[in-house]
Formats: structure tokens, C-alpha cells, sequence
């Protein structure tokens, strides 16, 4: 289980990273080849936004794995002692 979280955050930090990255090009953006006319403006590229929904997937993803992981009793919850 300790492995899947590990893999499951590297995707989520590379997702977000890839995001950061599609973001700072900001040149990216190409005309519609489907339209003939070249004066109108250029459409974004979605690059970005689905580096992002993959981030938002990968962590919701994440955040049922553990909860269903929990019912199934697969992990225990761990913490400090309660003092008394």
C-alpha cells in the first residue's frame, strides 16, 4: 500500500509539474487549421488543463483507494497516544 501512495503522489507532483510547464511556454497557442480564416484569433492549446484534470483524477483516485483500503480494513489508522 505504501508503494501505490508513493506512485500515486510522483503522478500527481509530475501531472502538476507538466501543468507548470505548459503554463510558463504560454506561446503554445495555435490557430485553428479547421478555419480558414488566419485573421482570427488562436485557440489554446489544452496542454494545461488536461495535465490538471489528470492531477484532480490522480488525486481523487488516491483519496477513495485509501478510504475503500480503510473499510476493507487493508490499513489501520496510526497515531500519538492520547494522554491522559
Amino acid at each position: 500500500m505504501k508503494y501505490l501512495v508513493i506512485v500515486a503522489f510522483a503522478g500527481i507532483i509530475g501531472s502538476l509539474g507538466a501543468a507548470l510547464v505548459f503554463m510558463m511556454r504560454g506561446g503554445s497557442a495555435q490557430p485553428d487549421p479547421q478555419e480558414g480564416d488566419s485573421s482570427a484569433p488562436p485557440r489554446p492549446n489544452g496542454r494545461m488543463a488536461r495535465a490538471l484534470a489528470w492531477r484532480v483524477g490522480l488525486s481523487v483516485l488516491l483519496f477513495v483507494i485509501v478510504l475503500v483500503s480503510y473499510f476493507l480494513g487493508w490499513i489501520q489508522p496510526t497515531g500519538l497516544p492520547v494522554a491522559h
